[in-house]
């Protein structure tokens, strides 16, 4: 086990928003944004921006990894960019209180056409259907979760033709 597996996460956490390059065994050199530090494999996720708003993702494997040097601290729009890589393209265009309000017309369809739903998680951002489906923001069909695929597939489609009833 080499020093970099050995830190703890608060301190693989140091790292995140920060330009670093990574040295790696057999003399390989990574340079990018970390996005985050995988807790088990201590893996490095690093993000590079290319040119038309592209971006390049590399990972470089905790066992590797011999040295990491930061080069540059991450500013107010580098972390913006870098938390919005992996969101969903619909998520980007909501603001938190438009959120708020998809999350409350949908529970109120969802009521008044008696189907159980619930507000979950630590900010009640998740709605949860009589306790075997899931619904997170922007709250579209895609955004359903549950293990029970009939369930899945009635709300989904439920979901879709009242999305299609508002527009």
């Amino acid at each position: 086990m080499n020093d970099w597996q050995r830190k703890s996460p608060l301190d693989w956490e140091t790292y995140v928003n920060k330009m670093v390059k990574v040295a790696a065994i057999e003399k390989h050199e990574y340079e990018g944004w970390v996005l985050t530090v995988d807790p088990v494999s201590a893996s490095i996720v690093l993000a590079t921006f290319l040119e038309n708003e592209k971006v390049s993702i590399s990972v470089v494997l905790g066992h590797a990894v011999q040295d990491v040097e930061v080069l540059k601290e991450g500013d107010d729009e580098t972390k913006q960019r870098l938390s919005c890589i992996f969101a969903p393209e619909e998520s980007k265009a909501y603001s938190p209180e438009e959120h708020e309000k998809r999350k409350n017309d949908l529970k109120t369809w969802l009521e008044t056409n008696h189907i159980p739903v619930m507000e979950q998680g630590e900010s009640g951002s998740t709605l949860c259907v009589a306790g075997v489906l899931t619904i997170d923001p922007p709250y579209g069909p895609e955004e359903c979760s549950s293990s029970n695929e009939i369930i899945l597939s009635r709300v989904q489609g439920l979901i879709q033709g009242y999305l299609e009833k508002q527009q």
